[in-house]
């Protein structure tokens, strides 16, 4: 039986902030640039009290909390922070395998340190995280990957849940579909007309009438309904794609995409932003109303420097799409691949502009 750890950092943008500036501390902060195009990068507890979250409009956000400060976000220090952390992390467990700059996973079954539990590494990890960075985190222990993910949300922030082996099916019972990886909105309306809202009533469905409803990912759903998740914790490796897509309820045409490409761009920008690597190619993924798959990308001179630059050329990918205008689209997706890290888009820019 595994022992999985996942720690999550609360509001880690906004913390950090919060930390840094003696002023911010108990007021609601939201990390964003200003202007008509921008958006939200994390909000504080005190900000998302007024429903302000991540990847909102930052004109909304000031609508919702006109009292909020707005701060521009500074990755560098959130990149700092974020290794202080790691090396937390790297006491305590030789398998970590990190999600982004603050949340990863921990595989504690043969821990580095062996305080007598997983529930008691897991608290000294976030004691340690308090006493050394300043910030606080809240973690998940579980046997596998999925549980502890769910787990590490349950008493946010600043707090630690765990799910031992012999109550999984009793916390599963009445979780709602929604929190299943991969369960977006439109699976979980699909599912509730099924009469599945629950993970319980998820059980109870074959396996086969899974298959036949949602292909492939039915095996998945049919094994997380049950708590089986046997993917490994695996130790850091560099990212070479971040994406983000949408499947539509109806089918529209190519002409009606700006605005979901435009809120994609939005959300793989803010994913790039975790990252120490950067992307240089951009793409878009279309799938047809008869489910055919197309891809178009463009890697440019220099990796996309803004988002405005990415939403501009995911965008304008559209016009390498040839097929018929009637044609209907299910669903849009748009990514960043081809991977560097920072010092060689440095170079690339260096070479393209010296």
């Amino acid at each position: 039986m595994r022992k999985i750890i996942h720690c999550d950092l609360d509001a880690f943008y906004a913390s950090v902030e919060q930390r840094d500036q003696e002023a911010l501390r108990g007021r609601p902060v939201v990390v964003a640039w200003r202007g008509p195009r921008s958006v939200v990068c994390a909000a504080s507890y005190e900000a998302r009290k007024f429903g302000v979250r991540s990847a909102m409009p930052a004109l909304r956000a000031e609508k919702l909390c006109p009292q909020a400060v707005f701060v521009p976000p500074d990755f560098g220090r959130y990149r700092a922070a974020s290794q202080q952390v790691r090396q937390i992390f790297a006491r305590y467990a030789s398998a970590v395998e990190p999600l982004s700059l603050d949340e990863a996973y921990l595989d504690v079954t043969e821990p580095l340190r062996d305080l007598g539990s997983a529930t008691a590494i897991a608290e000294q990890i976030r004691q340690e995280i308090l006493q050394e960075t300043g910030l606080t985190a809240s973690a998940g222990v579980a046997p596998n990957k999925f549980l502890a993910k769910i787990a590490s949300d349950w008493r946010k922030p600043n707090g630690l849940f765990v799910i031992k082996p012999q109550q999984v099916e009793a916390f599963l019972q009445s979780l709602p579909v929604g929190r299943i990886p991969g369960v977006g909105k439109v699976t979980a309306q699909r599912m509730s007309s099924l009469g599945i809202d629950t993970v319980g009533q998820l059980r109870e469905q074959p396996l086969e009438a899974l298959r036949a409803q949602f292909g492939r990912f039915g095996l998945r759903l049919y094994e997380l309904a049950r708590g089986i998740d046997e993917h490994p914790v695996q130790s850091e490796r560099p990212t070479q794609s971040i994406s983000a897509e949408d499947t539509f309820e109806r089918d529209v045409p190519l002409q009606a995409l700006s605005e979901t490409i435009e809120r994609l761009a939005v959300r793989v920008w803010q994913q790039q932003a975790k990252e120490p690597r950067i992307g240089r190619s951009v793409v878009l993924k279309l799938k047809t109303a008869d489910f055919r798959l197309l891809t178009r990308s463009i890697t440019p001179s220099h990796p996309p420097a803004s988002l405005d630059e990415l939403r501009t050329l995911a965008l304008d990918l559209r016009q390498r799409v040839d097929l018929p205008d009637a044609t209907l689209y299910r669903l849009v997706g748009v990514g960043l691949h081809n991977f560097v890290d920072g010092s060689a888009a440095e170079l690339l820019q260096g070479e393209l502009f010296g």
